[in-house]
């Protein structure tokens, strides 16, 4: 029924859970392409930070593993959800799904990564406002709209990483998880990935096509006095990820 050799994926061994406009989609490509790797048929699967879905109690965990075609015995299944790492409640349901679970963050320069999020909502005519002017008003919308709708304009509150992976470490012990800087990643593709699959316990290939996987076009660049307002904006927190990760990011500031 489901062809020699491949069988129904029963359980994720890992998540890549973030963060958002920080290199998730071609690094999906990258594990698309692996022959020990099992990914589900679409990008983001948005399961467990559908709330919806949690909200009577009993969850259909079927309903996420039919998400996956019929994969190779001994392949190591898992999903790209960049929105799990900001969604406060998907790393407990993440934890009650599978406490061993390996999880994978890429994380960006906050203020590079803002104001992609915020061109990349331009260019689907959501944000009517410009940059400084959406983080100005952002507070407020994450105060008024509805979680869902509000998520779309969080540019700054994405960013506060050293906030969302305390959270994490709090639910999963650090060996369970990869961060990796976004900027290093891009540069040094083939380390990155060598330590993503040494992590995830599958053979590192010896080719690597670069990518630049789901670039949208900016309408202009990032202007120096809208990098220097974030990078105040962003300083306390900064502080706060260098001292929880053991990292260097002068290159953010």
């Amino acid at each position: 029924m489901f062809g020699f050799g491949r069988q129904p994926v029963t359980r994720l061994q890992f998540i890549v859970a973030g963060a958002q406009k920080s290199g998730t989609t071609a690094l999906n490509y990258y594990l698309k392409r692996h022959s020990q790797i099992a990914l589900p048929a679409k990008k983001e699967l948005h399961f467990f930070d559908d709330d919806a879905l949690f909200a009577e109690g009993e969850v259909d965990y079927q309903s996420l593993h039919a998400m996956f075609p019929p994969a190779r015995a001994g392949s190591v299944a898992g999903e790209n959800t960049p929105n799990y790492l900001y969604w406060p409640p998907a790393m407990e349901r993440i934890r009650a799904y599978q406490p061993a679970i390996k999880l994978i963050f890429v994380l960006r320069d906050p203020i590079s990564r803002a104001f992609s999020q915020w061109n990349m909502q331009r260019a689907r005519g959501i944000e009517p406002l410009d940059f400084v002017p959406a983080l100005q008003a952002e507070a407020t919308r994450l105060r008024e709209l509805a979680p869902p709708e509000a998520r779309r304009f969080a540019y700054l509150d994405r960013g506060r990483y050293a906030s969302q992976l305390a959270r994490v470490f709090r639910l999963f012990p650090k060996e369970q998880t990869l961060v990796l800087k976004y900027e290093t990643f891009r540069e040094r593709q083939r380390d990155g990935l060598g330590a993503i699959f040494r992590f995830l316990g599958v053979k590192v290939p010896t080719f690597f096509r670069s990518v630049d996987a789901h670039h949208i076009p900016y309408a202009r660049t990032l202007r120096l006095e809208e990098r220097a307002f974030v990078s105040e904006l962003m300083r306390d927190e900064n502080a706060q990820l260098e001292q929880l990760l053991g990292w260097d990011c002068a290159d953010w500031r």
